[in-house]
């Protein structure tokens, strides 16, 4: 966490907002894996009540961010190579399985704002990946993510989907900073998935997706000690 304390929150949708600016914290690897902390040290550190820090945490670990300390607090949840790799076989199989079905069934007219959308987040994904600005890249990534997967219109998948690319990225996020510099480093190709997905081109996209599976996996294993 950011020395001299966190920045204010608003008093509006405390919940969420507390919610939000711990999960950068992790994501960002500000607040590293297995870091200890209590509902007290979050209340003071964003000059706020418990109640909703309280509830905010139990988001997280909802969310498999965090791990429930009993009579403790919470800690960061700690995750291993072996979780990274079946959070990756995990989304492999849903997506794949997605992909299946648009086969078989089809895509009907894509709504052109989402499309575009997706493209913005495209653009600034694969300007971070790179130039290798991991903040930004983390951030661009999972919003490109988000909404390319919400343009299938399940939003369970979404939010399964979501929830494992923030666990895999908390993972990946401490080995990719050992490296001197991240330029061209991490996968960018999220462009050509959307000019694929605007085509209807389900064999592309499908073929993108793997490319970045693969390249994901193989990269962060290489990194790992």
């Amino acid at each position: 966490m950011k020395e001299g304390g966190g920045s204010p929150v608003r008093r509006s949708s405390l919940r969420q907002q507390i919610a939000d600016a711990l999960r950068d914290e992790v994501l960002t690897g500000r607040l590293q894996a297995g870091r200890h902390f209590t509902v007290k040290e979050i209340a003071d550190l964003y000059g706020v009540s418990a109640t909703p820090v309280r509830e905010a945490l139990v988001d997280l670990a909802a969310q498999g961010l965090l791990d429930v300390e009993q009579h403790r607090g919470f800690q960061v949840r700690r995750l291993g190579s072996a979780d990274f790799r079946s959070l990756t076989e995990a989304r492999v199989f849903v997506v794949e399985a997605a992909y299946r079905q648009a086969a078989e069934e089809g895509i009907g007219e894509l709504p052109a704002p989402a499309v575009a959308s997706v493209r913005r987040r495209a653009e600034a994904a694969a300007r971070a990946a790179r130039a290798g600005v991991l903040d930004v890249l983390i951030g661009c990534d999972l919003r490109f993510w988000r909404e390319l997967t919400a343009i299938g219109g399940n939003p369970h998948i979404c939010e399964f989907l979501d929830r494992v690319r923030i666990q895999t990225w908390i993972y990946a996020v401490p080995h990719l900073r050992a490296l001197d510099d991240l330029a061209g480093v991490c996968w960018a190709g999220h462009e050509g998935l959307v000019d694929a997905v605007a085509a209807r081109d389900i064999d592309a996209a499908r073929q993108l997706t793997h490319q970045y599976n693969d390249h994901t996996l193989h990269l962060i294993e290489k990194l790992v000690p």
